[in-house]
């Protein structure tokens, strides 16, 4: 009996070492090429804010408004450094997939091919995003500087309709890029962006009447004939 149990265990120990020489290398791989993917990831993201620093990158963000949101959020830190750490997390997945690659394990290689399949769009969507966001604070801000000369009482409704316009329409351009739901996502920006336009002019009409008929007033009043451009009889 105890000849047999100690067979067991020597078995059992042999058929682990005949695993461990298995995974083994597999497992250095993927700790090599992870902390190579680290390595790259952090220096990249230290040039990237160097770069950036030189460029004045984060003078140039707070004109665009970049700074201000980033406050909103809650986010203490510079234009530049959530640059670095947004490069940062870009190289280390694409570094983490080909790593869990590397232990030969049954369904891996799917997972590799899912993530460098899909990583173009999602960071091709950000990037939609990012510049919809810019240009949607940039025309927001000349609307509400025009509409304020020209004393118009909705100017920050006017403002606030054409930021969230361009956010809408920037936002299903990126869930179209995405592929998810092209015909709903369309549908939906359609009605979304109808019933906003009814809203607005609808709001306009309301609140414009007072607005419209001093203009019309005003404009009648330029028309009429000054007092001493009157002729009389003698």
């Amino acid at each position: 009996m105890t000849d047999m149990w100690g067979d067991l265990v020597w078995a059992a120990l042999a058929d682990l070492k005949t695993r461990l020489v298995l995974v083994l290398p597999g497992i250095l791989a993927m700790i090599t090429l992870a902390a190579v993917g680290l390595a790259l990831a952090w220096l990249s993201a230290r040039v990237t804010r160097r770069v950036a620093q030189a460029l004045s990158f984060d003078r140039r963000a707070e004109t665009w408004g970049i700074v201000a949101a980033l406050n909103r959020a809650g986010v203490a830190k510079s234009p530049s450094q959530v640059l670095g750490l947004i490069v940062f997390w870009s190289v280390l997945i694409l570094f983490l997939p080909v790593a869990i690659d590397a232990l030969a394990i049954p369904g891996t290689g799917r997972l590799t091919e899912f993530v460098f399949s899909w990583v173009p769009r999602v960071l091709g969507a950000a990037l939609i995003l990012l510049v919809g966001w810019l240009i949607a604070n940039f025309l927001s801000e000349g609307v509400l500087i025009a509409a304020v000369n020209a004393r118009l009482p909705e100017a920050r409704l006017m403002a606030r309709a054409i930021r969230w316009g361009v956010l809408l329409f920037a936002s299903a351009t990126a869930i179209t890029h995405l592929g998810i739901g092209k015909e709903m996502v369309l549908v939906a920006f359609g009605i979304t962006f109808g019933g906003l336009i009814f809203a607005l002019a609808l709001a306009f009409g309301l609140g414009g009447r007072g607005l419209a008929r001093q203009m019309l007033e005003r404009h009648m009043r330029s028309r009429e004939p000054h007092p001493r451009e009157t002729l009389t009889h003698l």
